[in-house]
């Protein structure tokens, strides 16, 4: 007997067996019994969700001669027998991804003039339609426009935002969904017990999400399954068959994060590689799991797992006892791994960092500090050696004494013990020496914030005298200090020249509105950084847009180094000599 696989020998026949549907099918049964029948139809979503099937079981029913009272095709008549047959003459199919020319679409329209031999209607089903050119489009246009009576289009797609507005406005547009794990689930249990296989509910979800919304790809992996597991799908052999991570894994991996076992974590990780899977995908099913975890700790949100109900409890039983707070932070991490995996040139560390990370999140000594940014175990044992150093120093001193004393001797100024003078603590960010930590003791952080207070005067009052040099030396170390994300505002700032209007009154001229909109939104840091770099909390600060005579053309940096060099000629000897070319 010749073998049909599953998604072949499963296809749906009528309205009632379509899976995971029940809107759309429900309201194209409604139009047959109500014969309210548009002249076009798109069938849009995406893969294997079942739009060729229902435009075929749509075309049936509407040519049924004996229609059931429920809107489905009576499977007897000549017309239902001859579609299931595949010799009806009043059903054209046409795959547009390769038919997609003018040529095959006009000859399709010259067949829309002869009225059908059996039923009502003639219908055209055209499938992937979104791969017709547009010419094909402009040809099909009219005859979609004011087709003859008894004629239907129906048209399938899985990308609708390639189709022209023009051929959208003249359709009725049925939207398709994707298939839950669940539906699915319960679609290949019943296909199992039609083909007397065994099955793991367990292992029929990790088909269902490996399917990814789609009922053909989850039949096209179940028939792949069963060859493998030769008539009994287990878990483990389904996970073994498509090279799919164990889902126990990822449990263990947030178990032993939360409980801060680093070395338990990079264990793993190692076993994980060892058998094959990349670290890349590991990041993307572990902040996927973490969603899983954070989704099972409201009763609201827990209807978005779409997991079977033996993982649904798994879940729930571990959001029990993690916190909200580790899994926000673990999920920033992986995503900012994922970020930077493809462009990180070592894959693996990068990986492991993240995870000693994620295990770090909830370490005592990550309290109100870290929070997860940086790993904190080696801080830990710096701060236990730098006691032990200060408990040994502290022992010889005393011992030193009281021989001094046994031999009554004055012990030196030295040699006293640190009771008496306590000595001060050392702390760890004192041990060597960074070029951020030389930014940082040169000039305090710049941060400014849209919409915030920006940085904290300081309590106490300075007045300080400065000049005019002064104050453009500091606005253009502000500007290079900005972060990242006010680059815009900040190069434009940089073309600003602020001025002293009435000591110690500032005010800085701006080309337009909408840049001094910009501007008055951090005007409030602006004004806290110049009066802490200057000295000055007397400081006020207005915005004025410049008067057509004031304003003035921006240079380039070629045209400042070229205005640069007029000035001070050494300037281009400088540049000359060490062969130096402006960026």
């Amino acid at each position: 007997m010749e073998y049909i696989v599953s998604a072949r020998k499963y296809r749906p026949m009528s309205f009632d067996t379509v899976v995971g549907q029940q809107a759309l099918t429900t309201t194209l049964k409604n139009a047959v019994k109500s014969g309210k029948l548009a002249h076009a139809y798109l069938f849009c979503g995406p893969r294997g969700v079942g739009k060729t099937t229902c435009a075929r079981i749509f075309a049936k029913t509407i040519n049924c001669q004996n229609p059931t009272a429920e809107g489905e095709a009576c499977n007897v008549c000549e017309s239902c027998q001859s579609f299931n047959e595949q010799r009806s003459l009043n059903i054209f199919e046409l795959d547009a991804a390769s038919n997609n020319s003018v040529e095959h679409i006009k000859s399709l329209m010259e067949q829309t003039r002869i009225p059908p031999q059996i039923g009502k209607y003639k219908v055209f089903i055209i499938d992937e339609v979104h791969m017709l050119s547009t010419a094909a489009f402009n040809a099909f246009l009219k005859t979609l426009e004011e087709p003859p009576a008894h004629v239907i289009f129906i048209l399938a797609t899985t990308e609708k935002h390639k189709i022209l507005p023009t051929i959208l406005s003249r359709c009725q547009i049925y939207d398709f969904e994707r298939m839950t794990v669940q539906n699915t689930i319960a679609h290949l249990k019943s296909v199992a017990d039609k083909e007397g296989i065994q099955y793991e509910e367990q292992a029929l979800a990790v088909i269902a999400e490996k399917a990814d919304g789609g009922m053909r790809d989850a039949l096209s992996i179940f028939d792949q399954a069963a060859s493998f597991c030769q008539g009994n799908i287990t878990y483990q052999k389904v996970i073994e068959d498509l090279n799919v991570l164990d889902s126990e894994y990822y449990f263990q991996l947030v178990d032993l994060s939360v409980k801060n076992k680093v070395a338990e974590v990079m264990v793993l990780l190692n076993d994980i590689v060892n058998k094959g899977f990349d670290g890349g995908l590991l990041i993307q099913g572990l902040a996927k799991h973490v969603r899983n975890v954070m989704m099972a700790k409201d009763p609201q949100t827990l209807p978005l797992l779409e997991v079977s109900e033996q993982a649904r409890q798994r879940y729930q039983e571990q959001a029990g006892h993690v916190e909200l707070s580790f899994l926000y932070g673990a999920l920033r991490l992986m995503n900012q791994c994922d970020i930077n995996y493809r462009q990180s040139s070592n894959k693996r560390l990068l990986v492991e960092l993240t995870l000693i990370e994620i295990a770090q999140l909830t370490q005592p000594d990550d309290a109100g500090a870290g929070s997860g940014r940086k790993p904190r175990r080696l801080k830990s044992l710096f701060k236990n050696l730098i006691q032990q150093t200060q408990t040994k120093n502290v022992a010889q001193q005393v011992a030193t004494v009281r021989v001094a004393e046994e031999r009554k001797e004055q012990p030196r100024e030295s040699q006293k013990p640190a009771t008496a003078a306590p000595r001060p603590a050392i702390k760890v960010s004192q041990l060597g020496m960074s070029w951020n930590n030389l930014r940082q003791q040169s000039q305090p952080k710049m941060q400014i914030l849209p919409g915030t207070q920006g940085i904290e005067e300081k309590e106490k009052a300075e007045r300080e005298a400065f000049s005019q040099e002064d104050l453009e030396l500091q606005w253009m170390s502000m500007c290079n200090r900005m972060p990242q994300r006010l680059s815009g505002i900040a190069a434009r700032m940089k073309n600003m020249n602020p001025r002293i209007t009435e000591f110690p009154a500032v005010e800085l001229l701006v080309p337009n509105e909408i840049i001094k909109a910009e501007v008055e939104q951090i005007q409030r840091s602006i004004l806290a950084t110049l009066k802490l770099y200057l000295h000055n909390t007397d400081i006020t600060m207005t915005l004025r847009v410049a008067e057509k005579q004031e304003q003035t053309r921006i240079l380039s940096r070629r045209e400042q180094f070229e205005e640069l060099t007029k000035e001070n000629p050494v300037v281009e000897k400088l540049r000359a000599e060490f062969d130096l070319e402006l960026a």
